[in-house]
């Protein structure tokens, strides 16, 4: 009998360590999450790494729950990668066909998107993605799938995301310090809309909004391709900080005012209403009204989408995306938020709850748990890779063909 397959998601976050572990049925390809753990965070400020012992205890601790749970070990992972180092620029790659009939092989697109990836890269970043758009043959535009057709120039327009190299380093360092291999490393907005988005979305046009803890990242797609990404090193923990210096009272007790009595709109919060700060901390004595606590969170999420609707503006897609928002991450709970979504970016919202995947862990469909789910999508999707799983097979893989056996999976994954 063979082995079982299994996949895992690392999510790093600021404020929480996710890990995720699925088995894939063999005969289905189906999925099934079958353990799942988070742990609070350490070691991190707004997506990266400032301590690796603290960071690496976070993430060693995550493990071992999830390792409890499923009694399987971990020893390889698809990991998170947030922080506002990471940049997207769009590129463009153009080859000769190489066959003298003219027809396309498998060889020529991935030669053509290895020529979009020759631009000038400063020595302290590194390509963390290359996401093939639509391919140009012979002056016909908008080719999906040249594979198979002829001619002899070939051109493809992709977008290159880009990360800072020492971040990069650092969260390698940290996981491979809690004993894992990483797998892959997948920006976390792209991880989320994985498991999120449908085809549908993708080809109409939408913009995945994940709202974690110290950053908020986004991926905008549109006729089924990454068109845009950015990470904003802002999110809900400004919003907790921003009560607590407005209450005058500790983090603790401000992340508990919001996330017991928060809501994103004023409107619908009776004038009357007020909250015993004592009863939350004993060192507190102070009552303040329900609505002042609510102002200070709307005028921070203000902030946060003002800064979201200037990078939609930056690829005129502000108000233009017919499927609209969805929204994903921890800040995504916060009561009201969907409206107040929807008011300020003019276009549809939607709380986006991970899919694809069958569960018995009630916890997993979140929005807090979009990215670590669509990290065992993408493993499963892309890499084929997984603890006690095919490791071995997929190594084997590689050897035999080096340097193209996975490219071309991974460039046919993005084709019709």
């Amino acid at each position: 009998m063979p082995k079982e397959h299994y996949i895992t998601g690392l999510d790093v976050g600021t404020q929480t360590v996710r890990v995720i572990q699925a088995k894939r049925d063999r005969e289905t390809g189906v999925l099934s999450v079958i353990g799942a753990s988070e742990v609070p965070s350490a070691g991190l400020r707004k997506g990266v790494i400032v301590d690796i012992e603290e960071a690496v205890s976070a993430i060693s601790q995550a493990l071992e729950k999830v390792e409890r749970m499923t009694g399987v070990p971990v020893t390889v992972a698809n990991v998170s990668v947030g922080g506002n180092h990471i940049t997207s620029v769009p590129s463009h790659g153009v080859i000769a066909v190489s066959r003298a009939d003219g027809e396309i092989t498998e060889s020529d697109i991935v030669r053509c998107i290895d020529a979009s990836q020759a631009i000038s890269i400063p020595q302290n970043r590194e390509v963390l993605h290359v996401f093939p758009k639509t391919f140009t043959l012979d002056g016909q535009t908008g080719i999906k799938d040249p594979l198979g057709m002829n001619g002899i120039r070939l051109e493809v327009g992709t977008l290159i995301v880009q990360a800072g190299l020492p971040f990069i380093k650092n969260l390698t360092k940290a996981v491979l310090q809690a004993g894992l291999e990483m797998e892959d490393m997948v920006l976390a907005p792209v991880a989320a809309a994985e498991s999120v988005l449908t085809k549908r979305q993708k080809d109409l046009g939408v913009v995945v909004i994940d709202l974690g803890a110290g950053t908020t990242g986004l991926a905008v797609y549109e006729e089924g391709d990454v068109l845009h990404t950015q990470v904003l090193p802002i999110g809900c923990m400004h919003i907790t900080n921003d009560i607590a210096i407005g209450l005058r009272c500790s983090i603790d007790t401000a992340e508990k005012v919001k996330l017991l009595f928060g809501h994103s709109d004023p409107k619908f919060i009776n004038k009357e209403d007020e909250i015993d700060l004592s009863k939350l901390d004993d060192a507190e004595e102070e009552t303040v009204t329900r609505q002042y606590v609510v102002e200070i969170i709307e005028a921070r999420l203000e902030e946060i989408f003002d800064h979201v609707n200037n990078e939609l503006k930056k690829i005129n897609r502000d108000g233009k995306l017919p499927a609209g928002v969805v929204l994903t991450g921890g800040g995504a709970n916060l009561p009201g938020l969907a409206e107040f979504v929807k008011k300020h970016l003019r276009l549809p919202v939607v709380i986006g709850k991970p899919e694809n995947v069958t569960t018995i862990i009630d916890r997993v469909d979140n929005p807090a748990f979009a990215t670590c789910v669509g990290l065992i999508l993408w493993g499963n999707k892309f890499s084929g890779g997984g603890s006690g799983g095919d490791m071995g097979t997929f190594v084997k893989g590689l050897l035999n063909n080096p340097g193209v056996s996975k490219m071309r999976k991974w460039i046919k994954s993005f084709l019709p």
